[in-house]
Formats: C-alpha cells, sequence, structure tokens
C-alpha cells in the first residue's frame, strides 16, 4: 500500500490518504489517484482538477487554488509530477548509469552509437529516444523524443529488472524546460549543436539554449562539441568537469586526417590514446556524431578498442541517411533532416560524391517554426540541382502556405524546383525524372512512418512509396 506521505515530504491532513496511481491526464483518472495538474501548451490541467475530483480523484497537485477539497499546493508541478513518478516507482534511475545527448541534430545518431559501444564492452543498454525505446535487442515503442516523467520512470524500472546497467537518452530542449528529467543524475550528458529549430516553443536562441544548459548542471562530465558556435555560452559558469571535441582545431578528442567516402568516413581518433576509426555512415556529420560518442565512452572507461570495433561492425541508423535499395542506376536517400543545419548538412554530404545530378525532394512541418521555411527553401536551392518542394507534416495548416514560406526563400535563385503538394505523387515524380548517377534525398520524415494532416495521421512509410514507385516504372517499361 502506498500513501500519499511515501510519495510526498509535506506535512498535511491527506498524508494518510491511499494511492493507487498517479496521472496528469485527468481522463486517466481512477479512484484513489492522485492527479497532478500540469499546464501545457495547450491545455492547462488546473481547468480539469474538479473533473478529475469527481472521478474520484484522491489528492490533486496544483499551483493554484483549484477549488477542490482536496488539494495540495506547490510552487511548480511540472516538477512536483517528475518526482512523485520517480517515487512511485521507487527511484529507479539511481540504479542505473544515464548517458544524455542534447542538441539540434545528432542526437539519435550518437544513442545509437553509444549503445553498439557499451554492448561491445559487454553491458546490458536501455535506450531511449526518438525512434523507438529498447531495452537490448527489445524494441519498445517510442511517442516522443524524451517520455513523460511517468512513462520515463516505468522505462527505467523496467530497464532496471531487465538487467540493464546503462541508460542511453536523448534529451530534448521540451523536455529539460518541462521538468521530465527533473533530479536525474547523468554520468554525462552530451552537447552536439545548437541551430534554429523550435523557435515556435523558445522563442528565441537564448532561451533555446538555456533549455539545452540545463542538462549539464544534472551531470558529472560535459561532453562538448568545442566546434560549435554556442559551445563557449554553454560551458559558461558549468561546476561539473568539462571535456571537448573537434574536428578542426584543439580539444580533449578530435578527429585527424579525415577521409570522406561516399558511405563512410575514416580518421584518427586522438585523445589519450590513438585509434583509426572507420565509420560506415557518410558525411562530415558522421565524424561528429561518432567523435561525441566516443569521447562519451572513453570518459567512462569504455576501452578505446570497443569503440574502433563498434563502429566498424555498425551500419547505420534508420532514417539518418538511409539508403533504400532500389536496384536501379540512381541512389535514392532517406533522411531526418527537417532543420536548415540538418537540411545543409546531409545535401552538402551527397553533393561531394555524386556523379550527376543531387535532387532533394523536403517540406516544412506545420505549426511549427515559421522563420526556418524560407531559410530551408535557400539551402535546398543552394546545394541541390532540383528541388520538389511538397508537405511534410503540415498538422494544422494548410499545406499550400507552408509551401509558400518555403518558396519565397527560392525565388531570388536559379535552380529548378517543382512543387508536388501530396508527398507520395512527390516521391513518385522524384524516381519518375530520376537519371543513370543521380542521388535523390527525402528529408524531413527519416525513421517516421506516418504523416500528420488536418484530418489525421495517415500511414507513409517512404521505404514503401518508393517500392510501388519502382514497381510502376517497371511496369510501365514493359508494356
Amino acid at each position: 500500500m502506498t500513501r500519499l506521505k511515501d510519495l510526498m515530504d509535506e506535512k498535511t491532513a491527506l498524508s494518510e490518504t491511499e494511492i493507487t496511481g498517479i496521472t496528469c491526464d485527468s481522463r486517466q483518472v481512477k479512484p484513489g489517484f492522485l492527479f497532478v495538474c500540469i499546464h501545457g501548451a495547450a491545455m492547462d490541467g488546473h481547468a480539469f482538477a474538479k473533473q478529475a475530483e469527481a472521478a474520484g480523484a484522491a489528492v490533486i497537485v496544483a499551483e493554484r487554488d483549484t477549488g477542490a477539497s482536496n488539494q495540495i499546493l506547490v510552487a511548480d508541478t511540472h516538477a512536483a509530477y517528475a518526482d512523485l513518478c520517480a517515487k512511485w516507482f521507487g527511484e529507479p534511475a539511481k540504479s542505473l548509469k544515464l548517458l544524455g545527448v542534447t542538441g539540434t541534430n545528432g542526437k539519435t545518431s550518437v544513442t545509437y552509437m553509444l549503445k553498439a559501444i557499451l554492448e561491445k564492452a559487454g553491458h546490458k543498454v536501455g535506450l531511449i529516444g526518438t525512434i523507438q525505446n529498447m531495452i537490448g535487442d527489445e524494441v519498445i515503442a517510442a511517442h516522443n523524443t524524451t517520455p513523460n516523467a511517468y512513462e520515463l520512470n516505468s522505462l527505467f524500472a523496467l530497464m532496471k529488472a531487465k538487467g540493464c546497467t546503462y541508460v542511453i537518452m536523448e534529451v530534448s530542449s521540451h523536455a529539460l524546460d518541462q521538468c521530465r528529467v527533473y533530479h536525474l543524475d547523468f554520468e554525462a550528458a552530451m552537447f552536439t549543436n545548437l541551430t534554429q529549430d523550435h523557435l515556435d516553443y523558445h522563442l528565441t536562441m537564448e532561451n533555446y539554449l538555456q533549455a539545452k544548459k540545463r542538462l549539464f548542471s544534472m551531470c558529472r562530465t560535459a561532453v562538448i562539441n568545442a566546434d560549435d558556435p554556442y559551445a563557449g555560452q554553454l560551458m559558461q559558469g558549468l561546476s561539473c568537469r568539462i571535456v571537448t571535441y573537434s574536428a578542426t582545431g584543439e580539444a580533449t578528442y578530435t578527429a585527424r586526417d579525415i577521409r570522406y567516402k561516399p558511405a563512410s568516413v575514416e580518421y584518427t581518433f586522438t585523445g589519450r590514446e590513438e585509434a583509426k576509426i572507420h565509420v560506415n555512415t557518410g558525411g562530415r556529420f558522421t565524424v561528429y556524431n561518432s567523435l561525441c560518442a566516443a569521447a562519451c565512452a572513453r570518459e567512462i572507461g569504455i576501452p578505446l578498442h570497443a569503440v574502433s570495433e563498434a563502429f566498424a561492425a555498425m551500419h547505420g541508423v534508420k532514417g539518418r541517411a538511409e539508403a533504400v535499395p532500389t536496384g536501379r542506376d540512381f541512389t535514392v536517400i532517406i533522411d531526418y533532416a527537417h532543420t536548415p543545419d540538418g537540411l545543409q548538412n546531409i545535401l552538402c554530404t551527397f553533393k561531394e560524391c555524386k556523379k550527376n545530378r543531387l535532387i532533394v525532394l523536403f517540406g516544412c512541418g506545420g505549426d511549427r517554426d515559421k522563420t526556418k521555411r524560407p531559410l530551408m527553401g535557400k539551402i535546398a536551392a543552394q546545394y541541390a540541382d532540383f528541388a520538389i518542394v511538397t508537405s511534410d507534416n503540415p498538422r494544422s495548416e494548410n499545406p499550400s502556405a507552408i509551401i509558400e514560406d518555403i518558396v519565397a526563400g527560392m525565388k531570388d535563385t536559379k535552380t529548378p524546383y517543382q512543387v508536388i503538394e501530396n508527398r507520395v505523387e512527390a516521391i513518385h515524380y522524384a524516381l519518375s525524372i530520376a537519371e543513370k548517377d543521380d542521388i535523390i534525398v527525402l528529408a524531413g520524415k527519416g525513421h517516421e512512418t506516418y504523416q500528420i494532416l488536418n484530418t489525421g495521421t495517415i500511414h507513409l512509410d517512404e521505404r514503401e512509396v518508393v517500392a510501388e514507385a519502382l514497381k510502376e516504372q517497371g511496369s510501365e517499361n514493359n508494356d
């Protein structure tokens, strides 16, 4: 039996109340539940306190008076919810070694690289991130980059029960701002980069940076990309141990003698020891992602041979510079690039190794930062030989209005482009115009197998669309 006093230190008349569950969703309240009023971007849980009480909530935790007879007031319900959920599950994170990755781009790749390294060194590893959550080879569906506090602690409890020693997690700026990782203690935290994204939420780059910076007040060692323009501001005032990595200059860990190939990179990793590194994914961003993972691994005591062996055995991450089998004389790449920096990185990578045209197909998400749309249009026109502007996840916005914002950044360029609003039709078109040795980059969706429209969410797996388009083309050629 769990009583309120087991979960909260506050002395109150409700301390002996039996608690049968915890939620911040009034629709999930059952008799005996503790309901926490969370204020979000769209809704405020305080407005549902009376509804939760009527459904049988034993205790209401709120920041202000809700009129409920069984409420307890706290300064910050986001922080309180994280603390309550941790205690509800027996604070499982304290038995795990946590490694956190934050940054605009590269988080997913770094977590998968670190997982491979740790497993090569003999550890059982949990992974929490954008594509999926994992316990060893077991896959658990992911709904957010960083889950809410209840789901997060339930995952920690499961990972502890199944024998994990390490948990690697992507830590989003939203999660940090909303205290989803409140009171967690990270062995190491990594910073990949900071470029424009999520300004619909954070409003300014300074706010965005400060949200990211919170992670480094919760770790023992900070692993920082010294080549990022925001590195100096991020490191300022940190009390933890700081190590840096760089592909261009001096740092604790560096990449020297970098050699780029179409589908891989090689370099000499330097630190306390040196080793030759080979990674089976192309691009400058792969150097940075692997450097970050390797630096963190060395800081937590993983042998350098395990690092190099793990990289050599890896075969990429779904939706990250993923080559789609076509059986044709052109190449199709699927990548999650959905920010200006991400799009520029993937296009630069393939521009360097193209033998014919570089074609990019992309869009921008609706109900998100509008200012990056013309920037992405300009980048597509600058680096690609031909662009196809289409829909990404338009959500509640009119797709044509989003496309207009993108095209505004392409007006003054000479790069030819085509607008095809329907993404499936756009992919079919891209493959229909493909010539020998073309590289077609499908940017924005990556690992996602759905598209969010104003009418709801539909299934859309670009791998399936490519296969269908190629089959149709084969049928046409046989006619």
